[in-house]
Formats: C-alpha cells, structure tokens, sequence
C-alpha cells in the first residue's frame, strides 16, 4: 500500500518552523494571484511549461504536485509566489517554506527528465507594481536527491504509521456494531438509506422526526461504509452547539464496548471558543503560545493523536501540555482527524476550511448535514455582505491621511446612490460598477498600507476593510442568486444615511460546488418538506435521493388540536388576545405540568403574557427575553423540570423552538399561536419575486415553506420518547387549509375545534405595518386566488 502526499503537504509538515505569526500583513486575493501567475508566465518565452505535473516514489511514499513553472531553454524550473508591500516582511520560515516546495519539484524533475544539475528560483511577485524578484541558485540531481530523501525520511516514519492507523480503522469500522440491542422504530430504515447513499455515491435528504436517533442513525452507517469506499474523512457539520454535542454523544456509545476504538475524532470549535489570550495578538511578539508554534507542534501533534478522542476540552489540554495556540492546534489536527465535528462554515462558508482541505489534498470525503433545514438560512448569510454608511463616515474620522482620497471617492459615489431614493427601501437591479469600482481602489489603497505599516490600526479601518473585500468578492459573483438593495434612514440630526447590501437569497450557486466535492452526503432533519425547496435552494443534484422515516411515535401519543375559528393576523391579534389566554388556562389546569407558548414576535407574546398574569396569577409563567446569552438560555430551560408547573412564553423560530430536548414530564404541551410566516417587509417581498422569477412559487418558498418549517419544529418539542404522552394546539384558522396540512408530519391525526368566542372587547388596535408594505408586483404569477387569499400574511 502506497502513501500519497502532495508536494506542499510534505513540506509543510518538515519544513515549517519558528513561529505562528497572523499580524494583519494583507496578501494578494486569490484573483490577484492567479492574475500574477498569469503575468509571470506570460512573460516567459513561448517554449515555458507551465503547471508542470510531477511524481516521484520514496519507498511506499508517493509525491505528487504541479511546478508552477519550467524554462526548458534556460534550464530553470520557477516557485512563483505573489506578494503586497515591501519584501522583506515575508518571514523567514515562509522563505524556507518556499525554497523547500522548489527543491522538491526540483528533483521530481531531475529524475523525470534525467538532469543532472538543474537552476531553480523562486521569483517573488509584487501584485502593486507588478514588480519580479527573483532568487536563483544552482542545484545538482544529487543535491537535490539528498534533500528529497531527508523530507521523505522526516515525513516517512508519519506516512507508515497514517497507513498503519487507516489500516486498523478500516478493519475496526468493518467489524464496528450498533451500540444498542436493536435499532429504534425508523432508525434502521434511516440508516439503511444513509448506507446506500454512501455506497452509491449518492446524496441524500432524510426527513425523520425528533426522538428515532437521527445522530446515530446516520453516524453508525457511515462510518460502516468507510472501508468500502475508501474514504479519507467524514465531516459532521452542524448548525448549533446541540448538534456536535449530540455527535459526540452517539460517537462516545460506538466506543463503549471499544475505548481504544481507531477512530479519531475532532471536535473543532470557533477560534473565539477556543481562544487562550483573546487580549493578545496572534504573532510571537504578543502572544507567548504563537511563540515556537511550529516548533512545538510535531510533539503536540503526536501527543493528541495518540489519545484519537479530541474533544474540545482534550485538544485543550494537549495544547496546554505543549504550550501552543489551542485553536491553531485544532486546525492542524483537521488535517489528521477521520471524522470532524463543527460548525456548517468550516465547509460551506468562501474561506471554509475543510473544504480548502479537501481540494488540496484531494481527499475522498463525505458530509453528514445536521438539522439541514438551518442550512439556507445560514448559507445565505455566508454569501451576504453589507456595508454601513454610519460606520464608513466614523472610519473616514481617523483614517491615515493618506487614504483620504480614496475614501473620499468611496463616500462620494456612495452619496449619489441613494440622493435620488425617495422611499426607505429600494432594490436595484444591477451592483453599482462605479462605486465597486471606487471600493476596489479603497481596498488596494488599504491592503497597500497595512502592507507597509500593519501594526498599530484602528478597528474601523480594519473592520471597513475586510467588510469591503468581501463585498468586492460577491459583487464579482453577482447574478440571479442575489439582489443589490439600499435601506436610508435618517438619524436624530436630521442627516441621512444608508446602508448597502448585497443579498444572497438562493445560496445555491455557492453550495453546489461544495456538495459535488463530496463523494456522498446526507442531509437530515425532522423538516425537510417539501423536498424541491431545499433542493433548489442548496444546489444539491437532481437525483438527490428522498426519504421521509416512519415515525417511532403513534397518533394517541400527541393530541393535535388546530383552532379553526380563530386568527393570528397582525390585524386580528387585540381580538384573539383573551381566547388564547382562556385556552391556555383551560387546558393547564386540566392537565397541569409545563407547556411553552410560540409566538410569531415578542410584542405578540407580550401582549398575550400580561392578560395571562392579570387572568392566572397562579400559574408559573417564565419568558423568553431579547438576546439571551447561554446562561440565561440555560435558565429558562431549567424551569422545565419532571414534575414541575408552568408555562414558558417564547418566540417561535427562536432559540427554543429547536434544539432542546425536553423528554417526559418535562413538557408535556405547547400551543402554537401563529403560522409562523416571516414577516411582510419590502425585502421578503423583493425576495419573494426572486422565487418566483427562479422555481415559480415565490409565495411558497419565501413564507409558508419557512413558516411551517418553524410550526413543526417547535411541535416537536413535546414528544421525545416513545412513552411520551402531550397535546398541540395549533392556534389560527389557516391550519385548517390544506396547502398547510400536506405540510404538517404525516403521522400527526390532527383534530379541527371551534372555540367559544367572547364578544369583541373595545381594546385599541395597533396599525398594521403591513400597509407599508409595497404591494405585490403585477409581474408575479397569480397565485389561486382562495389559497392565497385563505392563507394571508402573518407578521406585521
């Protein structure tokens, strides 16, 4: 069995020394750098070999990696590397680096063409003057065998025991057995789904409701399918903290019987978690853990993976042992760890580092996707940017004199788009090329002076700075998939300012190529309907299979109770305030113990709270407030307690309307009084006729599949177990139509009631914001008219 290893990774691993240094020292965008690829190259003679394919064998050791350049006539293979500012800020230990990766190529190319000497030089290219620096020596064959030799000899020892290692968890994921007696009710046919995909090569949504073991259902089978298809990595990516606890959990029962279990596994976690000195700048100079990092690592390396169960709190301790950064010790450990735990953006975000990984090692990798119904909204954010005109003029305060001028041109454009904008609110069709053109030169003029001087700035500058290359980024990335719009708002001192967004709205374009990356991949969730909507929004292949997971759970289980003469339209919410109160209390004291109440806004659950409080005094009431920190979620989740009382009032869509497990008496109902549309604001309009121009349901995909995604998601909070016994009252008439029931799970038998409704009571009644809202364009396709009309907007 041959090792592989790519020309760079082998010398990043034998050749990397001194210290980790990340002081804010801008390189070229890698537009830039290919551009200065492009540039040097085009100035060779016409007989240049480009990209030039090497491989070379040192025992079972096989290295492989593409010179960037050979000069046949001149004898001279080239390491071009791309460049800002003055050249002698490039360390010392990226010099050695460099001047390793050429030697390398440099013998690759030697014994393929049977040189005997050969000229190499690693030419320095400088982005701003598009300047050459080259530094050139001569080598002989032998010269250059030898040094081959020591980085095989450093790297070979680490090679064998890799192999040894994926030869021991290849056999032991064969032989690996379910940690329980028998699957739960489901959970075999979702791991037999998620099994076929992995060995077809497929990918997968699986809807499976909250309580089969979805978490283990789909980690037991994938690892399963490991050996047979030769995979390198697994990723378990997640949307929230819960998630790769969850992970964790089933993978620590699939080691019970085997402690010792080959299996590394990485919990990797955001650097401001993991963060040792967050008063400290990440360089040698400040922070004593950057100090000798790469000197240090081999040693901590090996330790850690030693001990295969690399939880966040064990990485640590590794890291502290070695006195190394404990996050820049996770990223390495990424590189070496079979199955990855974290967040969705270590593979779908623009910088995303497995993903990074995964195409430079070539790695055979596949994916599982937590809780995937959070992955449009999230990949949606990972490809907006937005810049804030209130925080641009407080830069251009104490900006370096000399960006003032490109600042000013910045301000200047930016002024012109939106003097002519009368309303708040305006989408445009196309990104403004001037003012993008106006930004790219405040980047260059910016990246030019923290090249020169990267100590020592301010946070505005740095915080406008990578705020406008990423804008600058997507722009060039502009297309359907996005919208270009401007909000003004007027401050207290009567001046006006705005804010610009570039607005991801279908992630797909950025996802797909992610997705094809992988050789497999499961996504699952207890709300994956309809299946065409995350399809179409996440750029998954068309022959993406579908599952939906009988449910463990039976009907008497859970009474679903939906309410069919009441509404919960921003309209109608003075006068549905008391029966909902009357419902509520009617139903806790026929069955008291712990309820949660969703709400579709906090002015919504405020309103319901007081009549409530002034109606039951008696009744244990705790509420969900505005930007809870953990400690507080923690909290108000305590309140749910086996035999306690009470009723928590939250909004639905929020942080407990997913995630949290409450088995047994901790909950035994909720009551769900809205239908969870998101709001009617001019930007959900605006996207809502981007869906439209796009799949032809714009109604559908913009509010009522992301509203009853949020419905069940937090119905799914009672019924943990398979003794569980609860009730769900599904508060508005619209739950009665049936656009909305083909969307509710299918295993729930949901009872229709009418309840006995008090006369109007004369309460004053806000105005609805929504007849602020621009109305539909004409240019939608007619929805029918009862369904659209009997459905109607939500939030105001």
């Amino acid at each position: 069995m041959n090792y592989q290893v790519a020309v760079r990774a082998l010398c990043e691993f034998t050749a990397k020394v001194g210290d980790l240094d990340l002081r804010f020292t801008p390189s070229p965008t890698a537009q830039e750098g290919m551009a200065g690829h492009a540039t040097v190259v085009g100035r060779r003679g016409p007989g240049y070999c480009a990209e030039l394919p090497l491989a070379g064998a040192y025992r079972n050791l096989v290295v492989r990696g593409r010179a960037d350049g050979y000069d046949p006539a001149r004898n001279c293979l080239e390491e071009i590397k791309t460049h800002r500012g003055d050249i002698a800020r490039i360390p010392d230990n990226h010099r050695q680096l460099h001047w390793a990766q050429v030697k390398v190529y440099g013998w690759l190319l030697c014994a393929l063409q049977d040189l005997e000497e050969i000229d190499l030089a690693v030419v320095y290219f400088n982005v701003m003057t598009q300047k050459e620096t080259v530094f050139q020596e001569s080598f002989t064959a032998d010269e250059l065998h030898a040094f081959f030799e020591l980085q095989c000899q450093r790297f070979i020892v680490w090679a064998e025991r890799e192999m040894a290692h994926r030869e021991a968890r290849d056999r032991a994921l064969e032989t690996l057995q379910f940690p329980w007696p028998q699957f739960r009710h489901g959970q075999r046919q979702l791991a037999e789904a998620v099994y076929r995909a992995a060995r077809d090569g497929r990918h997968l949504m699986a809807q499976a409701t909250t309580g089969i073991g979805k978490t283990l259902g789909t980690l037991f089978p994938q690892l399963k399918a490991m050996p047979g298809q030769g995979l390198d990595r697994l990723f378990f990516l997640s949307a929230k903290t819960p998630g790769r606890r969850l992970a964790l959990e089933a993978l620590a029962s699939l080691r019970q019987d085997d402690p010792h279990l080959p299996l590394r596994v990485l919990e990797h976690v955001a650097r401001d978690k993991a963060c040792e000195h967050p008063d400290k700048a990440c360089h040698g100079d400040s922070c004593p853990l950057a100090k000798g990092f790469y000197d240090r690592l081999p040693a901590a390396r090996q330790a850690a993976l030693d001990s295969a169960w690399l939880d966040q709190a064990r990485v640590r301790e590794v890291a502290r042992e070695h006195a190394i950064c404990p996050y820049y010790l996770s990223q390495e450990l990424s590189r070496w760890a079979d199955l990855v735990v974290c967040d969705y953006n270590y593979y779908f975000d623009m910088s995303a580092l497995l993903y990074a990984l995964t195409a430079l090692n070539e790695w055979k990798v596949a994916l599982l996707v937590d809780e995937a119904h959070n992955l449009v909204e999230r990949g949606r954010k990972m490809y907006t940017a937005e810049l804030d005109q209130a925080d641009f003029q407080d830069l251009r305060r104490v900006a370096p004199a000399k960006l003032k001028g490109a600042l000013e041109r910045v301000g200047r454009h930016w002024n012109q788009l939106h003097r002519d904008q009368e309303v708040e609110y305006q989408v445009y069709p196309l990104a403004p090329e001037l003012f993008i053109l106006a930004l790219q030169k405040a980047v260059t003029a910016i990246t030019d002076h923290l090249s020169e001087q990267p100590d020592g700035n301010s946070l505005e500058l740095l915080s406008f700075y990578l705020d406008s290359m990423a804008f600058c980024r997507l722009a060039e990335a502009f297309g359907e998939h996005s919208i270009f719009d401007i909000t003004r708002r007027e401050s207290e001192s009567g001046r006006v300012y705005s804010t610009l967004c570039l607005r991801n709205v279908i992630p797909a374009p950025f996802l797909a190529p992610r997705f094809e990356e992988a050789h497999s991949c499961t996504l699952f969730s207890a709300t994956l309907t309809p299946a065409h909507y995350y399809r179409d929004l996440l750029g998954l292949p068309q022959d993406s299979a579908w599952l939906d997971v009988e449910s463990p759970f039976r009907a008497e289980q859970l009474s679903v109770q939906a309410v069919r003469n009441l509404s919960t339209r921003y309209q109608h919410r003075a006068q549905s305030v008391r029966p909902i109160c009357e419902l509520m209390a009617r139903q806790y004291h026929e069955r008291p113990g712990n309820y949660l109440a969703f709400f579709s806004s906090y002015a919504y659950l405020e309103q319901v709270r007081e009549r409530f409080v002034r109606d039951e005094p008696d009744v244990p009431v705790w509420v969900q407030a505005r930007n809870m920190d953990e400690t507080a979620r923690e909290g108000f989740l305590e309140q749910f307690r086996e035999g306690g009382r009470g009723i928590g009032f939250a909004v639905l869509g929020g942080a407990f309307g997913e995630g949290i497990d409450l088995p047994g008496e901790r909950l035994i109902g909720a009551f769900v009084a809205t239908l969870g549309l998101p709001q009617v604001n001019p930007v959900n309009e605006e996207i809502r006729q981007r869906m439209h121009s796009q799949f032809g349901d714009g109604y559908d995909y913009t509010y009522l599949y992301p509203g009853l995604q949020k419905v069940v998601q937090a119905a799914g909070r009672v019924i943990r177990t398979q003794q569980d016994q609860g009730v769900v009252w599904l508060i508005d008439d619209r739950f009665g139509q049936g656009a909305v029931r083909q969307l509710l799970p299918r295993w729930w038998k949901v009872e229709s009631c009418r309840l006995a409704l008090p006369p109007p009571e004369a309460e004053p009644v806000s105005r609805s914001t929504t007849s602020q809202a621009p109305k539909r364009p004409s240019r939608e396709r007619p929805r029918p008219a009862q369904r659209q009309g009997e459905l109607g907007f939500d939030e105001g």
